[in-house]
Formats: C-alpha cells, sequence, structure tokens
C-alpha cells in the first residue's frame, strides 16, 4: 500500500491516539505493572509481564497475576528478603516453557542486582555510551550481566533475548517502552530517565511486521534485530524523540483490528 508520508504520519498518529489510552490497560499485559505504586514493585511485574507476553493475552495476564500472588503482591519486598522457605511457593509455578528452574533464578538474578542498585534502570543502561543511537549495546549488556551470576541455569538463556543472536527482543523492546516512555496518557510509566524515548527500538512480531511491510515501513524479509532497527528508523522519521509511541497504531492494527 502507498501513502505520502504526511498522510501516513496522519492516519498513524490517529491510531496512536485511538490505542494510548487507558481503557487499553486493562486487556494488555502492561495492566500488571500498573497493579503497583512502588518503582522497584513496577519494574518486577512489568519485567515478568513483558517476558510472559506470548500467546493469548488473557493467559498472559492470568499467570502474570499468579505470580504476584505467590509473592504476596509485594514483589520487590520478595525478591530482597525471600528464604529457602518462601520460594517453596513458587516452586510449581509454570508458564509455557517458563518454569521453576527459571522462576528460581529470576529470583536469584533479581535479589543480587537489587542489593547493588536501587532500581532496574542500571542493570540496562549501565552497558550504554553516551552517543549509543538507539539500546543494542544495553540488551546486550543485560543478557551478559543477567547469565554472569553462579550456577545461571542454560536452559533460562532462551528467556533473555539479545541482538548479538539475532533476536528482535520484542519483549524486552515493550519493556523498556513501558519503564522509558512518559505521555499525558498514562500507559507508560516514564519512570526511567537515563534511556530516552528516542533510543528505544520498536517492539515487533509477526502482527506488526505484516503492518509495516503492508505500509512499506519495512522491506527485510527476515523477523530479526535488524527488522525491528529498520521499522524503528523509519518511525523515527514521523517522530524521532518518540518512535516507539506508534508501536501502540501498529500493534492495534495488525494484533487486534486484525489489518
Amino acid at each position: 500500500m502507498k501513502i505520502n508520508n504526511e498522510k501516513l504520519k496522519d492516519f498513524l498518529d490517529r491510531k496512536v491516539d485511538e490505542y494510548n489510552q487507558l481503557s487499553f490497560i486493562a486487556r494488555d499485559p502492561v495492566c500488571i505493572p500498573h497493579l503497583f505504586t512502588r518503582k522497584q514493585d513496577i519494574e518486577i511485574a512489568g519485567l515478568f509481564a513483558a517476558l510472559f507476553a506470548w500467546g493469548n493475552r488473557t493467559t498472559i495476564i492470568n499467570k502474570s497475576k499468579e505470580l504476584m500472588s505467590l509473592m504476596g503482591n509485594e514483589p520487590y519486598s520478595f525478591c530482597i528478603n525471600h528464604t529457602g522457605k518462601e520460594l517453596q511457593s513458587l516452586l510449581h509455578f509454570k508458564h509455557r516453557t517458563f518454569n521453576t528452574t527459571d522462576v528460581l533464578y529470576f529470583m536469584v538474578f533479581l535479589k543480587h542486582h537489587y542489593s547493588v542498585s536501587p532500581s532496574l534502570e542500571t542493570a540496562f543502561c549501565q552497558w550504554m555510551g553516551s552517543r549509543d543511537e538507539d539500546i543494542e549495546s544495553a540488551l546486550n549488556g543485560f543478557y551478559q550481566y543477567f547469565f554472569s551470576l553462579q550456577d545461571a541455569p542454560v536452559r533460562t538463556r532462551k528467556h533473555i533475548a539479545t541482538p548479538q543472536k539475532k533476536s528482535t527482543c520484542k519483549r524486552l523492546n515493550m519493556f523498556l517502552r513501558w519503564m522509558v516512555r512518559s505521555d499525558k496518557h498514562g500507559v507508560d510509566f516514564g519512570i526511567w530517565k537515563k534511556i530516552k524515548p528516542g533510543q528505544l527500538i520498536c517492539p515487533i512480531d509477526v502482527h506488526v511486521a505484516r503492518v509495516a511491510r503492508r505500509f512499506n515501513l519495512l522491506q527485510r524479509n527476515a523477523l530479526d534485530w535488524q527488522a525491528a532497527v529498520e521499522l524503528t528508523q523509519y518511525l523515527r522519521t514521523l517522530d524521532p524523540k518518540d518512535p516507539v509511541k506508534y508501536d501502540f497504531a501498529l500493534f492495534g492494527l495488525g494484533a487486534i483490528e486484525k489489518f
């Protein structure tokens, strides 16, 4: 579909406004971090909700709520204070291929990280340089850092994506969108300030890619990291300071409207 840049921007801006609303929250995994007000609770709940986000959205939300409940609906307190006895409550938790081994290692990592930093933001931003155009180094660095602890399970590596393995990193990009973007609509939190919205990479999956190709925003055939970068580079021509706001439009058109 060929459409001039001005008309396309106008159309996508209207779709952003349509989906970037508080009414969007309840049916999306972003509702999980919205259950909390403490910064660290939002970070932990958001990370799990984003990493669980494949498949049916109702199931994603229900499983995320289940995990939060197992942590007493105080994920930060649970992560930093848990003992072996508390961890027993997690032994039977499973979401698709995410199982007990994975959730227990996440607890180990989160306890370690929050013992040296007050925010999960540093787990990403510390790997970025002052001239980084995007968050590629942040994602690669997070992957290495996450699995740097002793006895990190090999099987858990499939749950943390990295550009080094050519992944689109869709779920982590979505999590970073939630944490970094800030606007008057209140869907995204904007609680992280060391990463700029203009450095974010648009989450891309088969639905978003289908819409992007239909509008000639994406030429690459492979659905990989480079495709996510290519799409985002186009979106920056529409809004260089906040390109990833168009995730609302592309996701809404692709996954909800089946455009």
